[in-house]
């Protein structure tokens, strides 16, 4: 909690320095430039305006950590399996995840009915894949194989309605207020290789469903400042399930801060710090039972912080000149998961903006 309170604390120092600096500047920020393409609703577009986008986000992750620290295989399957009352299952975790990749296929638009006001609508599209090892579940404790995981389909919809605060040549403030849904399967299957050394197919874990069928409500602020050469911005997001049927991911918090530099009218460069914080999953599917720690609800939430450098390109085509095209690299700085989960690797965003 301390360490949220701090980095809350600095979202907020930052926001009044924002804005105590654009008051006493007189440079216009460049229309041309957006914020970097990880963030989402970081600007209203025109009354009578429409903006149509198209962003992938490739994640990698490899390893595995307990509570935070980095951990072999070995020390994996000393941890115990908390079904291990269930038949004929192992009394300790005897399936270890290798590697997980997602990509996120993100399209939107938005529109603005007036100059107040811009609706942002967003569809999802996930696609997850993972290779796991098999041991035996006594003994031994053998290595018995690998095996690969995976699905894929419309994750979730939603619409948010972002609202003018103030806009000066400086400086500019934004509210956040949307709604999410929900709409992939949550209960997707998937054939395992078992302790037994048998093939069977089961309800794949949490972290490989690609929806949990719940609704949340989403608020926020961003703001944006140009400061000579520089635009700093910041943009604080919560995410709230307000429906939800038998588990739910849990809420989260989302603080990004940027700053970016405009190379030329065409060009501008990057640097931006994400920090999330999310509960546990809430509730269990009691379907979900396995000697794999992605089976287990606690091991999901914590708190991260991500380092992002990145490039945005301005391009005259097809007869116009509103045509956008980012791109990230994401770092993980710091993991503190919650239980045993997998470590983050690295992550690549890559988006494509038009106006008219």
């Amino acid at each position: 909690m301390r360490q949220k309170l701090t980095y809350l604390g600095l979202f907020l120092n930052i926001t009044l320095l924002l804005a105590s600096e654009a008051n006493s500047m007189e440079m216009t920020m460049m229309p041309r430039h957006n914020a970097p393409v990880g963030i989402m609703g970081d600007h209203l577009v025109m009354e009578g305006k429409w903006m149509f986008s198209a962003r992938l986000h490739h994640m990698v992750m490899e390893g595995n950590q307990l509570d935070g620290d980095s951990i072999s295989d070995a020390h994996v399957l000393q941890e115990t399996n908390p079904y291990a009352s269930a038949p004929n299952m192992p009394m300790k975790l005897s399936v270890v995840p290798q590697d997980m990749t997602m990509n996120m296929l993100m399209i939107g638009a938005m529109y603005a009915p007036s100059s107040e006001v811009t609706l942002m609508g967003m569809a999802m599209y996930s696609d997850k894949n993972m290779e796991l090892d098999t041991y035996q579940g006594m003994m031994g404790r053998n290595y018995l194989g690998s095996f690969d995981t995976s699905s894929s389909d419309l994750s979730h919809v939603s619409i948010t309605a972002l609202y003018k605060l103030y806009k000066t040549p400086k400086h500019r403030a934004h509210l956040h207020l949307g709604l999410a849904k929900g709409v992939g399967d949550n209960d997707v299957d998937g054939a395992v290789l078992t302790p037994m050394n048998t093939r069977a197919t089961m309800t794949l874990p949490y972290g490989m469903q690609v929806s949990d069928r719940a609704s949340r409500l989403s608020l926020g602020v961003t703001n944006v400042s140009k400061l000579g050469d520089y635009e700093l911005g910041s943009q604080l997001l919560f995410n709230k399930t307000i429906a939800d049927q038998d588990w739910t991911f849990g809420d989260q918090w989302d603080l990004n801060t940027w700053v970016q530099r405009d190379y030329n009218h065409d060009l501008s460069f990057s640097a931006r710090l994400h920090y999330k914080s999310q509960k546990q999953i809430d509730g269990r599917d009691q379907s979900i039972m396995a000697p794999v720690q992605t089976a287990n609800p606690y091991n999901y939430g914590g708190q991260s912080l991500d380092f992002a450098v990145g490039v945005n390109v301005a391009l005259d085509i097809f007869g116009a000149d509103h045509n956008k095209i980012g791109l990230e690299v994401v770092l993980p700085v710091r993991d503190n998961k919650r239980g045993l989960q997998m470590e983050s690797d690295w992550s690549l965003i890559v988006g494509y903006k038009t106006s008219f």
